[in-house]
C-alpha cells in the first residue's frame, strides 16, 4: 500500500532501487558489531550492569541501527527513487544517522529539528550534506517533515510510525540478538532485566517482542523522562500527552505518543527527572573516562534503581542498557555549567548520587 508520504515510484526506477539496496548492504557488510561494555561495580559483586554501546556506528548513535532499516523498508516499499528528497523529522540523532544514508544515495536530505537541538548534532547533519529546518515548537515537527515532503514531492521518511516495523524483531542482528549473543559468556547469559528509553519506541518494541519470542525470562524496563508522555500511557492507556513542560533530554520525552510505542511488552516503567538523567551521565562520564549523553543517564538511573533493589532481596544477576551516544554532542549544553544555569538546572546533588551508587552500590533516593 502505497504511503502517503510519498508519490508513487515507478517501475523503471527499479535499477537504481537495487543498487541502493546493494550500496547499504554493503556497507553494513563493512560494519563490525558494537560493543557491550560491564560497567564496574565493586560493591555489588553479584549483579552485572552492562552498556550496549551505540555510539560506536558510523554515525555515532543507536540511531544507525534504525536508520538503515528505514531506508531499507522505504526502498523495497517502493517509496523513495533516484530523486528523491528525504525529510525527517527528528530531535538530532536520527537525522545524522539518515543524512549519512542519503549522502550514500545521492539523495537530497532536509531534517526538521526544534530550535533547541544541539550545536553539535545540527553541524553533524550539515556535515554530512543535509539541509536543517529548525521549528520553535517540538510538537510540530512530525506535521512540519510531512508538509515539507508533500511541497517537493519528496519521501516523509517518518521514524515515529515505521521504527517499530522496520526492523526484524525476530532477529536479522537486530540490538537484541545481538546483546544475547555477546552475554553468551557472562556469568548471567540471560539478563534479569534490559533498561532502554523511548524516543520513537521502535527499539523497545524490537527487544519487547524478541524477548517473548525467544521465550525469555527477561523484563523490559522502560526509562522515561518525567515531562514524556510514554511512561503515562504505560500506566494509563487513556493518556496519550506529556506534561507539556519541555524535555532536555535530547532522542527521547515525548510529548505525545508515538505509532511505534508498543506499551505490551514493557514490564516496568521508570521515570526520571532531567537533573537525574544529567547528573548520572555527568558522573557515569567520569567513571567510564568518556562522556556519554543525557538518554544513557536516564538508563543509568533506571539500572541503579534496580540494582539497588535486586541487591537488597539478595539477588544477583545482570542488567543490559544501552549507551545511546557520546556527550561529545551535548558539549554546549548538558555539559556546560553556563547552559544549566541558563536552564534552571541543579544537577550537583544527583551527580553526587550516582558517583556513591558507582563507587559504594548504594541507591537511595
Amino acid at each position: 500500500m502505497q504511503t502517503p508520504h510519498s508519490p508513487p515510484r515507478s517501475r523503471q526506477d527499479q535499477p537504481w532501487v537495487h543498487w541502493a539496496i546493494e550500496r547499504i548492504e554493503a556497507d553494513y557488510a563493512r560494519s563490525a558489531d558494537t560493543h557491550l561494555l560491564p560497567v564496574p561495580l565493586p560493591a555489588l559483586p553479584g549483579i552485572a550492569i552492562y552498556l550496549k554501546d551505540e555510539s560506536s556506528h558510523p554515525t555515532g548513535s543507536l540511531k544507525h541501527r534504525l536508520a538503515r532499516s528505514l531506508f531499507l523498508h522505504a526502498l523495497c516499499s517502493g517509496w523513495i527513487g533516484p530523486q528523491t528528497t528525504v525529510v525527517e523529522a527528528s530531535s538530532g540523532s536520527t537525522a545524522v544517522s539518515e543524512a549519512y544514508f542519503a549522502r550514500m544515495l545521492g539523495l537530497p536530505f532536509v531534517a526538521v529539528i526544534p530550535e533547541r537541538t544541539a550545536r553539535e548534532k545540527i553541524a553533524a547533519i550539515e556535515a554530512l550534506g543535509g539541509t536543517c529546518h529548525p521549528v520553535p515548537d517540538p510538537g510540530t515537527v512530525h506535521a512540519v517533515a510531512s508538509r515539507i515532503a508533500a511541497e517537493c514531492g519528496g519521501h516523509h521518511m517518518d521514524q515515529f510510525t515505521f521504527a517499530e516495523r522496520a526492523t526484524d524483531w525476530r532477529g536479522n542482528n537486530n540490538i537484541a540478538e545481538s546483546i544475547f549473543t555477546q552475554m553468551r559468556r557472562e556469568p548471567h547469559p540471560v539478563p534479569t532485566w534490559v533498561v532502554c528509553g523511548a524516543g520513537t519506541g521502535g527499539t523497545s518494541a524490537t527487544i519487547g517482542r524478541f524477548l517473548r519470542y525467544n521465550r525469555h525470562a527477561t523484563r523490559l524496563c522502560l526509562a522515561d523522562p518525567a515531562v514524556s508522555a510514554f511512561h503515562r500511557h504505560w500506566h494509563d492507556r487513556t493518556q496519550s500527552e506529556g506534561s507539556g513542560e519541555p524535555c532536555h533530554i535530547e532522542g527521547i520525552g515525548r510529548p505525545r505518543v508515538e505509532a511505534s510505542f508498543v506499551p505490551s511488552v514493557i514490564d516496568r516503567a521508570e521515570v526520571v527527572s532531567d537533573s537525574a538523567s544529567i547528573g548520572a551521565a555527568r558522573a557515569l562520564s567520569r567513571h567510564l573516562g568518556r562522556r556519554v549523553g543525557g538518554s544513557t543517564g536516564t538508563n543509568l538511573v533506571a539500572c541503579a534503581r534496580i540494582a539497588g533493589e535486586m541487591a537488597a532481596r539478595g539477588e544477583d544477576g545482570a542488567i543490559v542498557s544501552i549507551l545511546c551516544d557520546s556527550g561529545d554532542r551535548y558539549a554546549s549544553t548538558l555539559y556546560s555549567d553556563d547552559w544549566l544555569g541558563a536552564q534552571g538546572l541543579d544537577v550537583s546533588k544527583e551527580e553526587a548520587r550516582m558517583v556513591r551508587f558507582l563507587a559504594e552500590g548504594c541507591w537511595k533516593e
